[in-house]
């Protein structure tokens, strides 16, 4: 297998040349080793295991194929709640599937991060403890003093606890009897899940969380539900700033493709309003 951007390189550890190639994240590769599934040279291949140039690296009995070498892509995507069809859309590229960046819990949405380059894909979600990220929940009711300060403690179950920055109410109105309140937290190192359990701890009724931010990156309002770009080679660098490879800039596009239109085409459905959607 001749050595380039998206083939196996030599001397490299097997689970780390395929999750270059888009095969999978390190930790499923690992696992198709342990269970006997890859194979170097028509042998089973064992754990720590190295490949060199010009060996034969077979999944199931297929050889892993050499591809020419593609730009890095990683897409900003503002998913709908519950919508799973989201990824379907995306650019496929042969032999290769995408990966969520600290995913939202499939209830919740708001800004997602997918790649289709495993190593890539490990990078960013090794840099997620140190980005800032802001999230809208929608609660029942109005959070009083009590929970807020826990909220703002951090303090999810056990030891665990997160970065917690601010906690503000995002509603325009500020009506107290409100049957529903957004609440704008911006923390360092959570989850979407994080996030949840922190307010379920306090006793919150959460209906829905939508991340706005990522680091550097924010929901945009001209990103309909539903539509995707790619991230420029600034945008990257500025999640790595150790590593700026280099990444094509793409328009926001249809959740269902139309080669009659130019312009995006905003997905169906009631828009959930949620103010701290940039502007």
């Amino acid at each position: 297998m001749t050595e380039s951007r998206d083939t196996v390189r030599m001397g490299e550890r097997l689970q780390k040349a395929l999750a270059q190639l888009g095969l999978g994240s390190r930790r499923e590769i690992e696992a198709w080793i342990s269970a006997g599934r890859l194979t170097i040279n028509n042998q089973v291949a064992t754990l720590g295991a190295r490949v060199q140039e010009g060996d034969e690296v077979r999944l199931d009995g297929r050889m892993v194929r050499r591809r020419r070498a593609a730009p890095e892509q990683v897409f900003l995507c503002h998913r709908s709640p519950g919508d799973e069809s989201l990824v379907e859309r995306l650019p496929k590229r042969a032999g290769r599937r995408f990966i969520a960046v600290s995913p939202m819990p499939r209830i919740d949405g708001g800004l997602e991060l997918l790649t289709s380059d495993g190593e890539l894909a490990l990078e960013l979600q090794r840099s997620v403890k140190t980005q800032v990220c802001q999230f809208s929940a929608r609660v029942n009711g109005v959070l009083g003093p009590a929970q807020l300060t826990g909220v703002e403690s951090g303090q999810l179950d056990g030891s665990k606890r997160i970065e917690v920055q601010a906690v503000t109410a995002d509603d325009a109105d500020d009506e107290s009897t409100a049957a529903n309140r957004w609440y704008r937290l911006t923390t360092r190192g959570a989850s979407g899940k994080d996030v949840r359990q922190l307010l379920e701890r306090q006793g919150a009724i959460v209906s829905r969380i939508l991340r706005t931010q990522f680091g550097s990156l924010g929901l945009e309002r001209s990103l309909a539900r539903g539509q995707y770009r790619a991230l420029t080679a600034g945008e990257l660098a500025g999640l790595l700033p150790n590593r700026a490879p280099a990444a094509r800039s793409a328009k926001p596009r249809p959740a269902k493709a139309r080669p009659s239109k130019t312009q995006p085409v905003k997905s169906a459905g009631r828009r959930t309003r949620h103010p701290s959607r940039r502007g």
